[in-house]
């Protein structure tokens, strides 16, 4: 089997470089943590990673589908859908993606005199369970957040930014409780809209109406006739027009790649993608995007 540490389609990552690091630690914000390497690998088929070598930095990796593996000090564990980690610094170690069922993830290289404080404990797999408030939405938007700000450019202020908001990345899967909160009791017991929030966290993932009915506690029939009676579309139906929203955004919004929004909104055939934009913009994703910029 071909081993690959990058270069999965739809992929995005960013390495700062080393001299910009380097120069703004003497900021006591900056200092305190910071982004050195940020990246999102989705579907990543035949993905691996050995460090023999062991690096400065602290590595979130946040898997949101799919299934994959990590070793460290001498123990393999396996990792899944709704899973985190966090390798330690100065530690060999490797990761990979089961070679069936490939993981998609979100991973940042940290640092910083607090980093310990967010990351100490975290090193065996984390469960994010799915709840109506669980918010995973919410955790990818702070780091796509980052992603941008560093995307804009290196730059003090961007830098500065940056190393506020991952406070509160890290803080969501240290703080799980926290970060989730209280929530409406009357979303979670009208089942259409828990449904569409559910959609919505989870619109990078394939998600069936089975598992649709199941979070909501119906049968698949009963769920999809009281569904198709409120909203007049089927959950799938209502799932396609979530997910091309949400596309024409990051289209007018972001200079992401075509392949790589495909991948942002759950559908891994950009041919199909470009068919599903088709019929429910009326135009391709790309003259949607000219016609908006």
């Amino acid at each position: 089997m071909r081993r690959q540490k990058d270069g999965f389609i739809g992929e995005r990552s960013l390495v700062l470089p080393e001299s910009r690091i380097g120069e703004l630690k003497k900021n006591p914000l900056f200092a305190a943590l910071y982004v050195t390497d940020i990246g999102h690998y989705p579907h990543a088929h035949n993905h691996y990673r050995q460090r023999r070598e062991p690096i400065e930095q602290y590595i979130l990796i946040y898997c949101i589908e799919g299934c994959g593996y990590f070793s460290v000090g001498g123990r393999e564990y396996r990792v899944s859908e709704n899973q985190f980690f966090i390798l330690p610094p100065g530690v060999p170690h490797a990761y990979g993606a089961d070679g069936r069922n490939p993981w998609t993830i979100y991973w940042i290289h940290y640092g910083g005199t607090m980093a310990a404080c967010y990351s100490d404990g975290l090193y065996a797999p984390r469960e994010l369970a799915p709840q109506v408030n669980a918010r995973f939405a919410e955790r990818i938007a702070l780091f796509e957040t980052i992603y941008r700000t560093l995307e804009w450019g290196y730059g003090n202020e961007n830098l500065l930014y940056a190393s506020s908001v991952l406070h509160h990345l890290l803080a969501s899967f240290r703080f799980v409780h926290q970060f989730r909160g209280r929530w409406d009791e009357s979303v979670q017991a009208d089942i259409v809209e828990t449904a569409v929030l559910f959609m919505e966290e989870n619109i990078e993932k394939k998600v069936s109406v089975a598992e649709l009915a199941s979070y909501v506690g119906y049968s698949v029939s009963h769920f999809t006739a009281l569904f198709h009676a409120r909203t007049g579309l089927s959950p799938i139906a209502c799932f396609n027009r979530i997910r091309i929203r949400r596309a024409c955004r990051l289209l007018e919004t972001t200079d992401m790649k075509i392949n790589q929004i495909c991948h942002k909104v759950g559908i891994r055939d950009c041919f199909y993608f470009s068919r599903l934009f088709r019929r429910e913009a009326g135009m391709s994703p790309m003259a949607y995007r000219k016609l908006k910029k």
